[in-house]
Parts: structure tokens; C-alpha cells; sequence
């Protein structure tokens, strides 16, 4: 018997007797003994009720399902076919015979442990099984108990007078059902053995950790409705994590900002960077320091683990953790007292338990090697304090030294190296990348659908918001910036919510509630002692973080030496009068430590965490201290661009005038930034609250001197000028020379969003082919369904090539009709799917997955180009020889070591390039091709392919080798001198003899 057709026979067992024991009520036995559906039909009026009953009690069995089906997937290996059928057939007869009444509940204070006591001892037990069998019933049928009683006591009572609201409450029974199912630790499949008292005592512990930590505030300051807690299994989003060898990379500075990305972006492959996922980074390492800055995700993963563990739900690469008890240690709440021994360490979770907890049951588990140990936020304890906590780990690990343990902490508060002498592996978390930040949008808005009445909108309407705000994300790259941590991501989730999708319309107040939620609020929510110590309001903390990021910014940095910094904050704390005597050294490390945008990118050295907010503290110490005319005198320089358009935000009326006055007169006077300074002053558009009428001419003047673009560097630089400037540009390219026409397509793809996609839209209807190709090029800045419906659906496509870059496009493809040719540089999953096209005549494919069935060729005959590249197995390569007018061909051989000679081509064929050629690649074939007149051959190592000859001996042809050898070549039997026009050589292993590549009539040339 399988696992799965067991886990749902066991399933459907425990769902239907629950739902005899409901809907049966009081009647005869042999009434409530009935099926489901015979049961429902008697007790329940009306056909719609009787399936939404049935329906509840099916998802519930599913639940069941779940539960039990990974359980007897591990088990049942142990035991033969005749075993494992009699084991399940003990389990179902015994619960068809044992007293499962309300009244055999009631007496057994619906404890499953009581309840299993009185079955055991009424019901005879089953015969026939050997020592294995019987043991996986008793843990089996325990199992099935357990759920029995849970879904009972989950159950409303059910009173025939009240029949209608009842059912209408049950309508999410089985979800609710669910629900507790999941929460329930596995029991039977992961517990250790050991004492009684141990493993009941286990099982409870587990289900309070499970519980209790399965929950998860998302946001508390944009909304006091959005900040209910939601459980942390449903919101939890997998981050990325790199390893850290004790080095720092340095950041570069910035010049022009971020563009919005290529939609592209947003899949999984355009953003891996250099990270791999958290739990695969925590994979075979029993010992991880997590480092990562605020907002990171830190206390959220360890969360998660206790949960998981809890509940034996490990899946993938940290599967083998399953069975390991959680035991999770937050260092805060240790500020001021000794850090917990063993048997302490369950105060902060789970203390209500504590009382009964056998003696030295943590130890046991520490001892065992069976206890995984998360300890939360060396970061958040004082400085002080910090090293005793690694006095009491490496107590703690050389007393139990096969314990698991995840150590959580900022960087600044522990380097890479902190734990290095007890072999800790170090990991960091990774900003998210555009992918990651998707994902967390999507698992944000899921989870927040369980606040239900709680949420400032309908739950249905959930999917536009969370739809609405990925497409602001997309848009508008400033956004997307910022929201790189959980934190701040989940900030923008419940600023969009509570505001009814509407975001600020300048980043000023975007950097505003970020700069106060990390430097002040979260801490002081949350009571960490290193905050609440501080005698800094968030005021003061301003004060000083913004002439910090003045004077870095003043002296062209991004990076100060610690020991420079701290006298910076010293001197400006002297100025502070309010404040009692403060040292510069110990407010700046609190501040490191702390306030979320500082950091040590390297020993001794200081940054701010990201670029933009030393910018907007920098911007509002310039305007604070009135430095506009230092700022008007480094407009021209890429450096001083942000600070100076939310310059523009934070300053007064009098300081606006004055810094875009200066700046559109600088324009005037130095020609040779003219240019870029009305860039600028156009882009400060988007900060300035207003400006006087005079002023305003000026900038429109400022602005039409601008358009339209005709350069290819124009582009960019006024797509960062930001929607406003779509007000500007022309309705019609009719007026425009085709270079300008094409620049202007391409400013407002770069600008993007939906009054660009309107803008080009109305562009449809152009003749001109340079135009045409860039509002086809343009398809990869929007979204794939709408721009192709609005924009491409009305082009001549017959005779074009698109490219695809994301797989949104390939939706909407199909629905286009007849296009030129295709180039799919996405990774594309199913090659059979290019069968479904419209006929092309070149299609070209980068990096694809599963494999290639070249046979699907056969449904363009027409190919004239042809190319794959991707490390993926090929299959019936002969079709391209049924292509007749096939003339270039790009083929990788990555995947496909063993080619056995059936590539041949029709006599139209003209140039071949084939990559990853190996020994056991046969090219022999290719001489059959008479028209063909450039060869080029790349090796993956260096190796001589078989045919090699045969290809050289085509006359008038160029042939080029990339990492051939050409030595054992000519030393092979078969070997004639080559009779090709033109033999080139790059990175082959060559004879000693030079004179042997001496061949009559033939180039050698080398590379």
C-alpha cells in the first residue's frame, strides 16, 4: 500500500467519524453509524447545505491527509506490502470500534492522552502484527486521536432549530480545521525517545512554541488596524544570504540616479546577484552568526526556525533539521541581569510551562544534540554586555558541543569574526532584490487577508492593492531603493493600504518615515535596553545624524574614519545646550549600533547604510543652515544631484527662489553645463511644494530647452527628471526627425508608468522603421498584457523581430498573429511550447531549461537563422538538417556530449557556430554541406573533436578553433592537410614546430 493512498484512507477515517459524532447528535447508534453523504441527507435540509457539508468534512480529511502522508512516506519503508495494510486496517477497525461518543470525550476531559488510555483498555488489541507493525500503530493510532479530538473540540455545536446560521458559520470549518492541523507539532514521526515525562512534557512545549510564535506584527506606525498580528508561517518570505570571509566590499559611490528597472527584473533569474537562499546558506553549518542590518529580517528568520522546528515542517535543503527542539533565547530581555542557564532558557517563551517542566529536560535536549539554540540581538544589549555573551556561548558549547545554534546580531555590534574561534559560520543577509521584494508584496497582502475586519478595506479588494503597488514598485525605481529590507517593504505595504493605494507623491516623505522608524520608533516600540538607556530624543539623533551626513557630503565622501566621525558628534553635542555633557565617541557607537542607518562597511571606517538618506539628512542640514549658495555652486556635479533636488523639498520659499534662480543663472553663464543644470533644476520639479509665477516660467523655459532628446545619452538623463517631464513631450512624433522620434520613444519608455504607456500609445501609426523598432524595444519597460494589447497589437509585426526578456511576454505573444523573427533571452521551461507560434524566420533562444526537442523546428520550415544557447540536453538535432533554407546556425553542445554525426544541413546553410565542443563530438557531417563558408568551433575544455578533418577539408571556407588541439590533430591517422581559405586559432595547444601549420594555399592566422 502506498503512503499517499494510506494517509487518505486514514484521512477520510478520523474526517467521518468526527462528522458521525457532529451531525449524529443523540440518535440510535446505527443512525449515526451511516456514511456522510446518507448522514448529511438525513440531519441536513436542502441539497446546497447537504454539499457544503460534505464539503467541509472532505477538506478536513485533506488536512489529515497532509499531516499524516509525510509520516508514513518515512515509515513505511521499513515495512513490506502485507505489513503496511495490516498496520492501516488495525488503525481504521480500531477506530470503528472504539467509543468515540461526545459522552467518552466529556469523560475523558477531551484530553487525546485519556481519551487513547480508555480506547486501549475497551478496545481488544489488534493480532497478528510483528514487533515494527505494532509500534506504528500505537504511534499511528495516537496520531489519528489527536486530530479526532482536536477537530471535535473545533467543532460548534450543532442545534437543529438554529440549522441555517449554523452551516453559514461552518462555511470555513475545514480552513479552520486546517489551520489548528498545521499548528500541531509532529508527534510520532521526529520525537525522540526517551522518558514519558520527557516526551509529554516535549509535545506541549512544542505546541506553545508553535503557537505563540506564529505570529508577526508587519507594521505598527502607519495604522494601528494594519498592526494586528498575523501568523508568521503565512507571511514568512525567504530572504538571501552571502558568506563572510572577514572582508567588506566597498560601495561606490553614486552619481545619476537608479533608473527604473527592466520588468525583466522582477523574475527570479534577472536578480539572483550573488546570494543564495538563507536556508540553503544555513545548509550542513550546525553553528551561524546571521549578520544584517535593521529591518533586515534577523528576528523574523529565527522566528520562523522555532516555528518550523516545532512542527517538523522542514523541508529542502534544511530538511535534516527536523526533530531538533527550538529553544529561542531573546538577549534584551538579559540587559542588566546574568544570562539564563539551561533551565532559564524557556522563561521568555514559554514560562506558563515552566512550572512543570521535569528537571533538567533542557539540558537533556542541549545534551542530546537534539536542541537547536537561536539567540536574538547581541545588537540589543549595551556594549557592556556584549562579551559576556560570548564567555556564555562558549560555556554553553564546550558543555554541549553538538548543539545546534543560529546567533542573530548588526554588524556593528558583532564582526564577521566574532564567533570565528567556535567555528561559526558567518552568513549576512542580502538586501532584496526586485524578485524577493516581489514575493514579500505578494505574501504581505496574503497574510493581512486573515485581519479580515480589522483591515481599512475589503478582503477582495486585497488583490487590486497589492497589484496596484507592485506596479507602483515597478515604476518608480526611488521606491523600489528604498524598500530593500523587510522592514521598510512592509512600511510601504501599510503606508499603500491605509492610504487607499496612494503613496506620496515625492520621495520627502517616504525618507521621512523611514529615517523615524529605523533611528528611533522601532526600538523605543520594542523596549531594547541599548534604546531606551539613550538620553536622545529621535529629535537630538536628527540633529546629529544630519551634520554628520553634511560634512561627509561636504567633503565629497561617502565613508569617514570612526575616530574622525565621533569628534564631528562630540563637537556638534557641545552645541546641543539642552543636553547634559555627552561623549561624541559613546553616542556615535549607539548610533552605529542603533539607529539603523549607520554602519562599519570596515574596521575603523563609517557609511551611511544607504546612499539616499545621508543625501536627505545632508539636504536638510544644507537647507537648515542655509548653505544654498554652496549647493548652487556645485550643481553641475553628479555627486551634489540628489542633495540638491531635496534641497529643493526641505527649504523655505525665500531658499527655493534662491537655489533654482542660481542654478537656471548658472545655466545661462557656463555653457558647457548648461545642460546638465537644466536637468537638474527640471528635476527638482518633484520635491518643491511651490514656487512664485516668475520662477515657474523659468523652469517651463528651462524645460522646453530641453526637448527634445536627439542624443543617445539624452534619454536617461531626462527620464531622471521623473513623470513630470511627460507633461512635456509631444503628443505626436509627426514633427520630429526619426533620431529624435526614436530618443523621445525611448525617454518615455524610461520614465515608464501609466501615463507613459498612454503617451506611446498615441504614437501608434508611425511609419518610419527606426520608430517602430523602439516602441517594440519598448515592450520590456511596461507590463507585458497591457503594452502588447494597447501598443503592439496595432504594429506592422509581420516582418519584425521582438525579443522577450520575461515570461509575462510570452502570454501575450501569442495573442499578436504573425511576427518576423523571436529572440527569448528569459530562462524558457517548455521548448515544445515554440511549436504553438506562428511561423518565424529566426528564432533564437538564450539559456533555456529541461531539454531541447529540436523536432519542434519543424513547425517553422522557413528558419533562415537559428541559435541556442544553454547548458540543456538536445534531441533530434536532425531536424535542422530539414530546415532547406536555414542559412546561420548557433548551436551549444553544453548539454550533449555524445554527438553522434547526425548534424547536417541543407546546401542554403552558410555560417555555423558551435559552442562546447568535447572529444566525443562528431563534426564529420558538416562537410556534407557545400555552401557553407565560415565555421567557428569553441571548445568547453581543450580537446580535439572527432570529424575534424572533414571540416577542414571544405574548400573556400573559414574555419575558426577556439580551444582545439590542434597538436594531437595533426598527429591523428586520418589527418590531411587542411584545404580551407582561412584558418584562425585562439587559445589552441599548438605544435612545437611552427613550420607544421604550414599549409599550402591556406591563412593561418592566430589569436
Amino acid at each position: 500500500m502506498l503512503a499517499e493512498t494510506a494517509a487518505l484512507r486514514l484521512g477520510t477515517t478520523v474526517a467521518n467519524t468526527a462528522a458521525q459524532l457532529w451531525l449524529g447528535g443523540k440518535r440510535r447508534e446505527q443512525e449515526r453509524r451511516l456514511p456522510i453523504e446518507e448522514l448529511a441527507r438525513v440531519r441536513v435540509p436542502g441539497v446546497k447545505f447537504q454539499r457544503s457539508v460534505k464539503r467541509q468534512f472532505e477538506q478536513i480529511a485533506d488536512a489529515v491527509f497532509d499531516r499524516v502522508e509525510p509520516f508514513l512516506e518515512h515509515e513505511f519503508r521499513a515495512l513490506d506490502e502485507s505489513g503496511r495494510t495490516a498496520v492501516i486496517d488495525a488503525v481504521c477497525d480500531t477506530f470503528e470500534r472504539a467509543d468515540l461518543s461526545d459522552e467518552a470525550l466529556l469523560a475523558a476531559d477531551a484530553q487525546p492522552a485519556e481519551l487513547i488510555r480508555r480506547i486501549t483498555g475497551s478496545v481488544r488489541a489488534p493480532v497478528g502484527l510483528s514487533e515494527p507493525e505494532t509500534r506504528l500503530y500505537e504511534r499511528l493510532f495516537a496520531e489519528c486521536v489527536e486530530y479526532y479530538v482536536r477537530i471535535v473540540r473545533s467543532l460548534p455545536v450543532f442545534e437543529e432549530r438554529a440549522l441555517a446560521e449554523l452551516l453559514a458559520r461552518t462555511a470555513t470549518l475545514g480552513g479552520e480545521v486546517t489551520r489548528i492541523l498545521e499548528r500541531l507539532p509532529d508527534r510520532s514521526l521526529f520525537a525522540p525517545d526517551g522518558m514519558d515525562q520527557d516526551t509529554a512534557f516535549r509535545r506541549r512545549y512544542l505546541e506553545l512554541v508553535s503557537e505563540d510564535l506564529d505570529e508577526v506584527e508587519l507594521f505598527r506606525r502607519a495604522s494601528d488596524r494594519a498592526a494586528a498580528q498575523v501568523r508568521l508561517s503565512v507571511a514568512y518570505v525567504s530572504l538571501r544570504a552571502t558568506g563572510d570571509d572577514g572582508t567588506h566590499r566597498r560601495r561606490t559611490a553614486r552619481s545619476l540616479p537608479q533608473l527604473r528597472a527592466d520588468m525583466s527584473d522582477w523574475e527570479e533569474a534577472g536578480g539572483e546577484g550573488s546570494g543564495m537562499r538563507v536556508e540553503a546558506a544555513m545548509r550542513g553549518a550546525s553553528r551561524v552568526l546571521l549578520r544584517g542590518e535593521a529591518g533586515s529580517g534577523k528576528t523574523t528568520l529565527l522566528r520562523w526556525l522555532a516555528v518550523t522546528a516545532a512542527r517538523g515542517a522542514f523541508t529542502g535543503d534544511l530538511a535534516d533539521w527536523n526533530g531538533l527542539t527550538p529553544v529561542f533565547v531573546k538577549l534584551r530581555e538579559y540587559s542588566d541581569r546574568p544570562l539564563p542557564t539551561p533551565e532559564a532558557m524557556l522563561d521568555g517563551v514559554a514560562a506558563p510551562l515552566t512550572g512543570i517542566m521535569p528537571r533538567g529536560w533542557v539540558e537533556r535536549q542541549l545534551d542530546s544534540g537534539k536542541a537547536l539554540l537561536l539567540i536574538d540581538g547581541v545588537d540589543e544589549l549595551l556594549d557592556r554586555e556584549r562579551r559576556a555573551v560570548r564567555d556564555w556561548l562558549r560555556t554553553l558549547l564546550r558543555t554541549y558541543g553538538e548543539v545546534r545554534v543560529v546567533v542573530t546580531s548588526r554588524p556593528a555590534a558583532a564582526g564577521a569574526d566574532w564567533l570565528r574561534r567556535e567555528d561559526f559560520t558567518t552568513l549576512n543577509l542580502d538586501r532584496m532584490t526586485p524578485p524577493d521584494l516581489a514575493a514579500f508584496v505578494r505574501q504581505w497582502h496574503q497574510a493581512v487577508r486573515e485581519l479580515g475586519d480589522e483591515l481599512p478595506c475589503a478582503v477582495d479588494d486585497l488583490p487590486g492593492y497589492e497589484q496596484s503597488l507592485l506596479t507602483s514598485l515597478k515604476d518608480r525605481a526611488h521606491l523600489q531603493s528604498l524598500a530593500g529590507t523587510p522592514l521598510l517593504a512592509a512600511m510601504l505595504c501599510a503606508m499603500h493600504l491605509t492610504r487607499g493605494s496612494q503613496l506620496p507623491r515625492d520621495r520627502m516623505e517616504l525618507y521621512r518615515n523611514a529615517l523615524h522608524t529605523l533611528v528611533h520608533d522601532r526600538d523605543a516600540d520594542r523596549n531594547v535596553p541599548s534604546a531606551v538607556e539613550s538620553k536622545l530624543s529621535l529629535g537630538d539623533k536628527l540633529v546629529v545624524l544630519r551634520d554628520l551626513a553634511w560634512r561627509l557630503s561636504n567633503n565629497n565622501r561617502s565613508e569617514i574614519a570612526l575616530e574622525r566621525a565621533a569628534e564631528y558628534v562630540g563637537a556638534k553635542l557641545t552645541a546641543m545646550r539642552h543636553l547634559d555633557l555627552m561623549d561624541g565617541t559613546q553616542v556615535l557607537e549607539q548610533l552605529r549600533d542603533r539607529s539603523g542607518v549607520l554602519r562599519a562597511p570596515a574596521e575603523g571606517r563609517l557609511d551611511f547604510v544607504h546612499r539616499t538618506f545621508q543625501e536627505y539628512l545632508a539636504a536638510e542640514e544644507a537647507a537648515e543652515e542655509d548653505q544654498i549658495g554652496n549647493l548652487v555652486e556645485r550643481a553641475h556635479l553628479d555627486l551634489w544631484r540628489e542633495t540638491i533636488i531635496m534641497t529643493a523639498g526641505h527649504a523655505n520659499s525665500r531658499q527655493r527662489e534662491e537655489l533654482l534662480g542660481g542654478i537656471l543663472d548658472r545655466a545661462q553663464e557656463d555653457p558647457r553645463h548648461a545642460r546638465t543644470l537644466r536637468l537638474l533644476a527640471a528635476s527638482c520639479l518633484e520635491t518643491l511644494p511651490s514656487v512664485s509665477e516668475e520662477l515657474g516660467e523659468r523652469l517651463e523655459a528651462a524645460v522646453t530647452q530641453l526637448l527634445p532628446a536627439r542624443r543617445k545619452t539624452d534619454p536617461p538623463a531626462l527620464a531622471a527628471v521623473g513623470p513630470s517631464l511627460l507633461r512635456r513631450m509631444p503628443r505626436s512624433l509627426g514633427e520630429l526627425s526619426e533620431k529624435a522620434a526614436v530618443q523621445t520613444v525611448r525617454t518615455v519608455a524610461l520614465i515608464g508608468g501609466e501615463e507613459a504607456l498612454g503617451l506611446l500609445a498615441g504614437y501608434v501609426g508611425e511609419e518610419r522603421y527606426d520608430v517602430i523598432g523602439e516602441l517594440i524595444r519598448a515592450w520590456g519597460s511596461f507590463d507585458a498584457e497591457a503594452y502588447a494589447e494597447q501598443v503592439l497589437s496595432r504594429l506592422p509585426l509581420a516582418f519584425r523581430d521582438l525579443s522577450l526578456t520575461h515570461s509575462g511576454q510570452w502570454r501575450s505573444l501569442r495573442k499578436l498573429g504573425p511576427i518576423g523573427g523571436l529572440s527569448i533571452s528569459y530562462p524558457l521551461a517548455e521548448f515544445g511550447a515554440l511549436g504553438e507560434l506562428p511561423p518565424v524566420t529566426s528564432l533564437a533562444v538564450f539559456g533555456p531549461r529541461g531539454v531541447a526537442d529540436l523536432s519542434v523546428l519543424r513547425h517553422h520550415p522557413g528558419l533562415t537563422l537559428f541559435g541556442l544557447v544553454g547548458d540543456i540536453p538536445l534531441k533530434h538535432i536532425e531536424a535542422l538538417g530539414e530546415l532547406r533554407h536555414l542559412r546561420y546556425l548557433f548551436l551549444d553542445l553544453g548539454g550533449t556530449p555524445q554527438l553522434d554525426g547526425s548534424l547536417r544541413l541543407e546546401q542554403e546553410a552558410f555560417y555555423v557556430s558551435i559552442q562546447s565542443v568535447s572529444e566525443t563530438t562528431n563534426l564529420a557531417t558538416l562537410a556534407d554541406s557545400p555552401g557553407l563558408e565560415q565555421v567557428v568551433l569553441f571548445a568547453k575544455d581543450v580537446c580535439l573533436p572527432q570529424g575534424l578533418s572533414a571540416v577542414a577539408s571544405l574548400p573556400g571556407v573559414s574555419l575558426v578553433l577556439n580551444g582545439i588541439d590542434v597538436a594531437a590533430w595533426l598527429e591523428t591517422p586520418e589527418f590531411l592537410p587542411p584545404k580551407v581559405e582561412q584558418l584562425t586559432l585562439h587559445d589552441c595547444l599548438l605544435p612545437d614546430d611552427p613550420h607544421a601549420l604550414d599549409f599550402p594555399g591556406v591563412d593561418v592566422t592566430f589569436e
